[in-house]
């Protein structure tokens, strides 16, 4: 039982996952489920109490018991004990305290990752203001690699994301060549396939690869379809360099993606079998996002941000290249209005990064919710300052197949300049060698892109 009296009133939480959901600053997904503070008094007790608990108290107290769910065994797992043993003892207000030091530096956030636990990181990020999050996560240092190098310092990559509602081939690759001019693409080409059949995604992934190999672009590929879709795709001989899969903070919320953490591990010992990568082996891609357990009904009372950060635990276990949260997608039932969706999309890069992932966020939102692309520049910008690993290039902003609004490839290049920053270093030098750079007098020097298309069958 956590209690304590406040002007005159007394608070008191069961449990901690009840403490935990009280102290999350207001949400609609939350209210939904019953699970937020039912005034703002409450939620500043429950802050203030959560600031006191020790943060050993997470594996002495786990909010899911790991005998009924293989994502709290995952985490209890992996826990680095030496590390863990070192941190233990600081109250969550303590560490806030100590990853706000200027002498905590990035060597020191990389050292303490394998020893945090997800739930310890999400308490934490309840008690942070906006400020707080940006300047530790600018801290952060997370580097992957597979044919491009992405979140070295300068740099920010970007995902090329040429959707097309019928998955037509020109289209595609029109979208694409589009990005590859503004410098886009360097983080991955990534196809949301809107038939998700093998055939389909086997097309999809030669026509990436053949593009990529004609033009010589250091960068890699992806059609993000179900992992045993691309485990199949590797099986005949597909050309697959990323693993896709969205994940879930729960054992239910997976089981409801219809995936087991084993899938995830054979799929990876799959692509890392076929050495793509040119420059690292990195080959897992997750996608994530605030609301996904609730929305599955597979959330045990927990809140979602907390259940968001959980995924983190089991992204983490499979060293993958890209993470990203899909911030705004899932819709108003679980972040209202921008001002959640930009508090939600700071605390997924905070938590994602002190967690030693490499985290980028699809800074997004649906057409019914209380945002619009005013609010996606503010986000854009705080994150761009955060120093987040990349984001999503999509034309124009609007994705005509998934139906709602994300980054374009012209947001790419404003948040580039303002910061300045590069793209990945692989692909700076391609763009300098074809004439793309940005600041070249040149013109690109490529082959006739609709006459190579207009042999593509």
């Amino acid at each position: 039982m956590y209690s304590l009296r406040l002007h005159d009133k007394h608070y008191s939480f069961p449990d901690l996952k009840t403490l935990l959901a009280r102290a999350t600053p207001l949400r609609s997904g939350d209210e939904l489920a019953g699970l937020s503070a039912e005034s703002a008094q409450e939620r500043v007790a429950a802050q203030m109490l959560l600031a006191e608990v020790p943060l050993s108290r997470f594996a002495e107290e786990p909010i899911l018991p790991p005998e009924e769910d293989s994502v709290s065994r995952l985490i209890l797992s992996e826990l680095n004990s030496e590390i863990y043993d070192r941190i233990k003892n600081y109250s969550v207000g303590e560490f806030r305290e100590w990853l706000l030091l200027e002498s905590t530096g990035t060597d020191a956030l990389c050292e303490i990752a394998s020893g945090l636990m997800p739930e310890m990181v999400a308490a934490v990020s309840k008690i942070m203001r906006i400020q707080d999050m940006i300047l530790v996560s600018k801290k952060c240092r997370v580097v992957t690699a597979f044919r491009t190098t992405v979140g070295q310092p300068g740099t920010l990559c970007v995902r090329l994301q040429p959707n097309h509602p019928t998955d037509d081939e020109k289209g595609i690759l029109a979208s694409t060549l589009d990005g590859l001019m503004y410098g886009c693409g360097d983080a991955v080409i990534g196809i949301n396939p809107a038939t998700d059949n093998l055939p389909t995604v086997i097309r999809l992934l030669e026509l990436l690869d053949q593009l990529r190999t004609n033009y010589e672009i250091p960068t890699q590929s992806c059609v993000l379809t179900h992992v045993t879709s691309t485990m199949d795709a590797m099986a005949a001989g597909a050309p697959v360099d990323l693993v896709f899969q969205s994940i879930g903070g729960t054992e239910a919320v997976n089981k409801s993606f219809g995936v087991e953490l084993s899938m995830l591990a054979e799929a990876r010992d799959m692509a890392l079998a076929l050495k793509r990568g040119t420059v690292g082996q990195n080959v897992m891609y997750f996608e994530t996002g605030q609301g996904s357990a609730l929305s599955a009904n597979a959330h045990h009372g927990i809140d979602q941000q907390t259940l968001e950060v959980r995924a983190y635990g089991v992204a983490r276990k499979y060293d993958p290249f890209l993470v990203n949260t899909v911030v705004g997608f899932i819709g108003p039932e679980y972040l209202f209005d921008a001002k959640q969706i930009i508090r939600a999309g700071i605390e997924d890069h905070f938590c994602g990064k002190l967690l030693g992932l490499p985290m980028g966020v699809d800074i997004c939102y649906t057409n019914h919710a209380e945002a619009d692309q005013d609010d996606m520049d503010v986000l854009l910008t705080l994150l761009g300052t955060a120093g987040l690993n990349y984001i999503m290039g999509v034309p124009g902003a609007d994705d005509i197949m998934l139906n709602y609004q994300s980054t374009s490839f012209h947001d790419a290049m404003y948040i580039r300049e303002l910061l300045n920053l590069k793209p990945a270093p692989e692909f700076h030098e391609w763009m300098q060698k074809t004439g793309m750079h940005s600041h070249s007098d040149q013109v690109a020097e490529l082959p006739s892109f609709f006459g190579a298309l207009e042999q593509t069958k």
